[in-house]
């Protein structure tokens, strides 16, 4: 395999396409697709790639004391969210107009009555679940992921109040933080794409609509919507948003079958290019970095290299 720099090479074969997937996927036929399962960026700041919104008002690049401590955790400060200036409520705004961009594309591609898996985190989720209804899916459900190690970058209050010298604030504020609980859920947005009469009839017709049940079962150990588990060892390391490979071949396996094809627009380090392959699906994967493309390329995390 190689990577390509058009979709057009994608011949029912597995496929890495380096390119920006918002322009690659107007190639892809219509209806060519069963599932779309990507993890999209989130829009707060994690890297350049996650910066989304027109805002220059901000303190992207600086870190506090504590962020510096931790490491490689933090790469730069991201946008205050306390919506004081005009610039920053548009960031919200900003963000369902970058996934209306692509989102009427991902439903054209996508056979009747397949699903869309999107990862969008946990600040704008909304305002990706509000595009893709508004550019025809249906939303079927709003899946959890919860991980059993996830780091805390809440700040002290009373920290702050120190530095500043002000010891009794310092005092009555012990026990406060800055910023969030402890970001051990992950939302994951279900949707799909509208099929006529039933899912039975759609399920005949597409071999796409109703969910695997047993698929569920198999990975967790239970038919709940909200799925528990880390990483293998020596999983992570090759992206900053990276996702565990059980995680994605039980959301692969839950609508599809083998043969069937698999599209992540956003391929990052190639999760899902490994978990489609792990169960004998085919997969399309976009990736706009061409380091990211070679690291999927190389990956040893598969039952056999890609």
């Amino acid at each position: 395999m190689k990577i390509s720099k058009s979709i057009h090479d994608f011949q029912g074969n597995d496929t890495i396409v380096w390119g920006d997937s918002i322009e690659l996927i107007k190639q892809m036929p219509d209806n060519s697709v069963h599932l779309i399962l990507s993890d999209i960026p989130y829009g707060i700041g994690l890297d350049d790639w996650d910066v989304l919104h027109k805002n220059t008002n901000s303190a992207y690049g600086g870190k506090s004391p504590g962020q510096s401590k931790a490491g490689a955790v933090f790469k730069k400060r991201g946008k205050p969210i306390n919506g004081w200036s005009e610039a920053d409520r548009r960031i919200p705004r900003e963000y369902y107009e970058w996934c209306m961009r692509w989102s009427e594309e991902w439903l054209r591609v996508l056979k009747p009555g397949g699903s869309v898996f999107i990862f969008a985190g946990r600040r704008y989720a909304h305002r990706c679940i509000t595009a893709i209804e508004d550019s025809g899916f249906n939303f079927r459900d709003l899946l959890g992921w919860t991980r059993p190690k996830a780091v805390h970058r809440a700040q002290r209050l009373s920290i702050v109040y120190e530095r500043r010298g002000d010891a009794k604030s310092a005092k009555e504020w012990e026990g406060w933080r800055i910023g969030n609980l402890k970001p051990t859920f992950e939302p994951i947005i279900w949707g799909f794409k509208p099929y006529k009469l039933t899912i039975a009839d759609n399920t005949l017709q597409h071999q796409l609509g109703a969910y695997n049940q047993e698929a569920v079962l198999k990975y967790f150990n239970g038919i709940d919507n909200i799925f528990e588990c880390g990483y293998e060892p020596g999983e992570r390391g090759h992206h900053e948003a990276q996702k565990p490979i059980k995680l994605m071949e039980a959301l692969i396996d839950l609508v599809t079958k083998p043969g069937h094809i698999v599209l992540d627009p956003f391929g990052g380090s190639g999760t899902t290019a490994i978990a489609a392959r792990n169960l004998g699906r085919k997969f399309v994967v976009m990736e706009y970095s061409e380091e990211m493309c070679e690291t999927t390329m190389k990956s040893k995390r598969s039952i056999y290299p890609i």
